[in-house]
């Protein structure tokens, strides 16, 4: 999810998803089009009594819609800035954030794993939220305006309220669900507390998802999301807790192991030697030196009449991803998910030493999965079909 760039503030970018594009005029929308029972809703809460009429002639409507659309995703930006600022406090580093079909997101560079940090950055989206609606209340009651401004603070005072309450629900990885881990974790481990969290959020998911069949399929699409991201989550706390301590020296393939190919080999000779060894990506060097990676895909780009003629070093790709022997294991992770691919370079000092796949990170996982340690780990031959 990276967005739309429409701007910064304390040093935090601000994007915009493709989606946010879409929903924002369907939420116009949507409250144009209910004015006059959200008009009653507000009258009957607030004990005013503000006309109807006067908001549902002409394009008022949607004037109104588009006011009170623009003030929530305005109040859901400053809900994100809340987590935000209180994370920066403790020193953690935001990515950006970033307003797509479900409100905002915070991306965090690392996320916290002392329960009291957590705690604290997450109550501080609600918090916001909260002071967004007393602040747009007050407004609603004290200042003299039209009954146009007070319907739009009168809507913003209620949503955001609602926002808050809402986000507070256990549906891990929502804001009530990463209190809840964030107090399981005072006494387990956090990637134990994590799976308790997910699991519950899952089971709230699949509840809102019901309601949601019966009330708004916006719900279900809701829940969807919940639930992946509790799954995802989950996943990736669980794989960070098991490479723990383990670097790229410890599961890569060290550079006298491996299968490589010369630049100037045919592609016609790559798929024959992929087809022999099994396996679907190589380095590829030159006097002995790393120039390239090469892939099946990078083959298939060449028609099949035209293979003999064409030499790796045309095909392969010289800008590469590398990593050093002492990087994390799940610096490595984040490496092949930045840049979509399946291997990396391992280089030390300049010198080309190994090379690290998802291969090998699948099998150290499951090893430490099962035995608890990397002390077993060999590299026996196995197919490597990710590119």
């Amino acid at each position: 999810m990276r967005g739309i760039r429409i701007g910064s503030a304390f040093g935090i970018p601000i994007r915009l998803d493709i989606t946010f594009l879409l929903v924002l005029p369907l939420f116009a929308w949507l409250i144009g089009s209910d004015v006059s029972n959200l008009t009653g809703v507000i009258n009957s809460l607030f004990g005013t009594a503000i006309a109807v009429d006067p908001l549902t002639a002409g394009s008022m409507r949607w004037v109104l819609g588009s006011a009170a659309a623009l003030g929530l995703f305005f109040g859901v930006l400053l809900h994100e800035f809340g987590h935000s600022l209180v994370a920066m406090r403790y020193g953690y580093e935001i990515e950006s954030i970033t307003l797509w079909l479900f409100g905002g997101v915070a991306r965090f560079t690392e996320i916290p794993e002392d329960w009291k940090q957590e705690f604290t950055i997450a109550v501080a989206g609600p918090i916001v939220s909260i002071l967004v609606g007393i602040v747009s209340y007050v407004g609603f009651v004290a200042l003299p305006l039209g009954d146009p401004v007070k319907f739009v603070l009168g809507y913003l005072a209620l949503t955001n309220v609602a926002l808050a309450v809402f986000n507070m629900l256990p549906g891990f990885p929502m804001d009530g669900g990463r209190v809840l881990r964030a107090l399981l974790a005072r006494n387990r481990p956090h990637a134990r507390a994590t799976q308790l969290a997910a699991e519950v959020g899952k089971i709230f998911a699949f509840l809102l998802g019901l309601f949601g069949l019966f009330a708004n399929l916006f719900l279900v699409a809701l829940a969807f999301f919940i639930y992946m991201g509790a799954s995802s989550e989950a996943q990736q706390t669980v794989m960070k807790a098991a490479f723990q301590d383990v670097i790229v020296r410890d599961i890569m393939t060290p550079r006298e192991e491996l299968h490589v190919v010369d630049e100037r080999a045919s592609v016609a000779e790559l798929l024959e030697q992929m087809f022999r060894e099994r396996h679907t990506g190589y380095p590829v060097m030159h006097n002995g030196q790393l120039v390239g990676m090469v892939t099946l895909d990078d083959a298939r780009g060449v028609r099949e009449v035209e293979r003999d003629a064409y030499r790796i070093e045309e095909v392969m790709s010289r800008d590469l991803a590398t990593i050093t022997p002492d990087a994390d294991a799940m610096e490595a992770i984040t490496l092949m998910q930045q840049h979509g691919v399946g291997r990396l370079p391992v280089v030390e000092n300049g010198e080309f030493v190994g090379l690290v796949s998802r291969s090998d990170l699948v099998t150290a996982f499951n090893i430490i999965q099962s035995r608890g340690s990397l002390d077993s780990f060999g590299r026996e031959p196995s197919l490597d079909v990710r590119p």
